[in-house]
């Protein structure tokens, strides 16, 4: 009881200080034309410019060149840039549907029950949550937000970053449908269950799943029958419209998911994958993409080199594996380019590492054809930065577009840093 009231109090604290902060309203549609002068232009596809030029009208890019004197493009609005990327994308977040952990009420994530596949995190998604400027501020633009939780957690839906509600933020509504794979392998020790009780566990829950994939697919192929709203949840998944991400983490559980997927028709994304590092030819043959979580992080296994997590981006990069990155915590969402940069100190290029938050993911969400990449006839969706996006100590960036829309860039934390600066000196 004495905990549980500390908890709230500690909720009521920190929803008071956040009220204090405003969250910036949606950027109106950009009228002009606009021009940025990059010193540096970051593709997204491991391509790099220098001393380029990009444009955009009505939210779309309509040219990538060489610089060109201002007085060639006399109706436009003429930014100059040092460091030119496309946003940053977070998938498999559930940002906007956890505002406060110490309070229940503020925790849109995880609903009651087994299969929850009608659940549909779209409508939970709070556009005012005060944690999304924090991750505009290091450029992230675009996030997938996703249930968690039960066998079947629901369906996830990918969205932008400024928006007045959830109707004007989704970008790709219900594109995947989540399922968190049971576990495989057999406890040990001190409390563990017999070997054979626990292979019987298994097979129930594997089972289990079986049933509620056999029945959809009957369902999803028969006309006139009473609607099953979690049976229609997965009208999509067998004609290849919405995907199916499965969060599991170990290599036996990942091939005992992809072969299940496979006998349905099915192409999983795998979401954890700590183990994919053993199963890479196996992921690339089956040419399943895999969602690393949290890199900034211990290895899972107390065998594992303890620089695994780190190494992780590059080894799949070189088993030809699709690979994107993310982090569950909204919260710590904002230290995604920081976890790409990372990368880079163990073996992948800049470019590379890029590619993992912006062109990879965009394909793994199914979004490439707007967004991921600086290229002409894609989404406006740009970011510019004074120093490296990737390097936690020069990053800072300075203005973004949201499909041709100027963001503010304005947080709490940016907002406390100059009140307090007032304070105690004055400025």
């Amino acid at each position: 009881m004495k905990l549980e009231m500390k908890n709230i109090f500690i909720g009521l604290v920190l929803a008071s200080t956040l009220a204090k902060a405003q969250v910036p309203s949606p950027a109106a549609i950009e009228n002009s034309k606009v021009w940025i002068m990059a010193g540096t232009l970051h593709i997204g596809n491991g391509k790099v410019y220098t001393n380029a030029s990009l444009r955009f009208d009505k939210g779309i890019i309509t040219a990538i060149d060489s610089f060109r004197a201002p007085k060639d493009f006399p109706d436009h609005k003429i930014f100059l840039a040092k460091h030119v990327y496309a946003g940053l994308i977070a998938p498999n977040t559930t940002l906007g549907l956890n505002e406060v952990d110490a309070i229940r009420s503020t925790r849109d994530y995880n609903e009651v029950g087994q299969n929850n596949a009608n659940i549909r995190s779209l409508i939970a998604y709070n556009t005012d949550s005060k944690v999304i400027p924090t991750l505009r501020s290091n450029g992230i633009l675009l996030a997938q937000i996703t249930p968690s939780g039960g066998n079947i957690s629901g369906q996830s839906s990918v969205v932008q970053l400024d928006a007045w509600n959830w109707e004007d933020a989704a970008i790709k509504v219900d594109d995947a449908l989540h399922i968190n794979w049971p576990r495989m392998s057999l406890q040990f020790g001190w409390g563990a269950e017999s070997s054979e009780a626990e292979k019987g566990q298994i097979e129930m829950a594997i089972n289990a799943m079986n049933k509620i994939f056999s029945d959809a697919k009957s369902y999803c192929s028969s006309k006139g029958m009473e609607v099953n709203l979690k049976l229609e949840a997965f009208r999509g998944v067998f004609g290849g419209t919405k995907k199916v991400f499965v969060h599991t983490d170990g290599a036996r559980e990942m091939i005992s998911a992809v072969q299940f997927m496979q006998r349905y028709g099915i192409k999983p994304v795998i979401v954890g994958g700590d183990e994919s590092h053993l199963i890479t030819k196996f992921l690339r043959d089956n040419q399943i993409a895999v969602i690393l979580i949290r890199t900034h992080n211990l290895p899972s296994l107390p065998d594992d080199d303890i620089d695994l997590p780190y190494k992780m981006p590059k080894i799949l990069h070189d088993s030809g594996v699709l690979y994107c990155l993310a982090d569950v915590s909204a919260w710590q969402q904002r230290n995604l380019p920081f976890q790409a940069g990372t990368s880079v100190a163990f073996g992948l290029t800049a470019e590379q590492a890029l590619m993992a938050i912006t062109k990879n993911t965009a394909e793994i969400l199914g979004i490439s054809d707007k967004y991921g990449t600086l290229e002409v006839g894609k989404s406006a969706t740009i970011i510019v930065s004074e120093g490296d996006i990737l390097d936690m100590k020069s990053s800072k960036v300075t203005r973004a577009w949201i499909d041709g829309r100027p963001i503010d860039l304005d947080d709490t934390q940016k907002q406390l840093n100059r009140k307090y600066n007032t304070k105690y000196f004055g400025k």
